[in-house]
């Protein structure tokens, strides 16, 4: 028992998701704390079993303070970089200040150091908090496309539900298979992230072209947002868009589009969130470039 839990008769548990009770009180405290609900992944086989979480529970079996890692596997200008995402961060307000959250942090950094991870990433709307830690803000930029020439399109496009058991099967296949979206920078592989994006979101469609690829996008009548490609390969945004049937007045990619072959410009992302990273392979991350939406985390 470390000396913060016999302090304040509290019980540390890490690597706790195969225990369907202290899953589900972590699953409270992000509900309590920020009225997300990641208890959604249930529906698709359950939290990642190579997340990484660290917590403390009180005597009633309540996750009352927790920081998780996870795997990310990230391509950064054409090399696999061994990443870990860090998420899940909260204490419930009666127990904080009492140092819980600094040492979960510093637990999760020593966890994913002694594992060899080369980049540490996180999103933050407070990036003062980590600064101290060693963690820089990494700038982001939305990428604007010039309207490609449209052509008839031989690829299928079929709207994908994540409620129907076949489609989910697909999508999951697709991006545990996939080809990352970008060479400079994008996830290899994130499954639960992506889903679970897609269900915070109603917004966002997932469209099967063929059986190769799977687009996530928003479109409000006028602007087109290109959220992320999933696939074996990927293609143009003009077979993309041809296969939506869509032409918009304006197209916004979420991700860089070097794969996508098309003309863009950039504008600075305003998200209410900031990407920071740290580590060796920190310094290979060059711009410009944005982490797409559906591996927010």
């Amino acid at each position: 028992m470390t000396e913060l839990a016999q302090a304040h008769g509290l019980t540390l548990r890490q690597d706790y998701f195969g225990d369907p009770s202290a899953w589900k009180g972590l699953v409270d405290l992000l509900q309590d704390t920020f009225s997300i609900d990641v208890g959604i992944q249930d529906k698709f086989g359950g939290p990642d079993r190579g997340s990484m979480p660290f917590g403390y529970f009180d005597g009633e079996g309540r996750c009352i303070a927790n920081f998780s890692a996870f795997s990310m596997p990230m391509m950064i200008n054409g090399r696999a970089v061994k990443a870990a995402g860090y998420q899940s961060g909260a204490v419930r307000p009666e127990w904080r200040e009492r140092g819980l959250y600094r040492d979960l942090m510093r637990r999760a950094f020593e966890r994913t150091a002694a594992e060899g991870y080369e980049l540490d990433l996180l999103l933050t709307d407070k990036p003062e908090l980590y600064e101290r830690y060693g963690f820089r803000t990494v700038p982001q930029h939305v990428f604007i496309a010039q309207m490609p020439k449209l052509q008839k399109s031989d690829r299928a496009a079929r709207q994908l539900s994540l409620e129907t058991p076949e489609d989910l099967h697909l999508i999951q296949t697709l991006l545990q298979n996939r080809q990352p979206v970008s060479e400079r920078f994008a996830v290899i592989e994130q499954t639960e992230m992506f889903l679970l994006n897609a269900c915070f979101n109603p917004a966002i469609r997932l469209t099967a072209l063929g059986d190769d690829a799977v687009i996530a996008w928003t479109f409000d009548g006028a602007t087109f947002w290109l959220l992320d490609v999933a696939g074996t390969a990927i293609p143009s945004l003009a077979t993309i868009l041809s296969a939506l049937d869509v032409e918009p007045d304006r197209i916004e990619i979420c991700f860089s589009p070097d794969r996508l072959d098309c003309e863009a410009s950039i504008e600075p992302y305003e998200g209410y969130t900031v990407l920071m990273a740290r580590g060796k392979a920190a310094g290979e991350i060059t711009g410009p470039l944005i982490l797409s939406p559906m591996a927010e985390f």
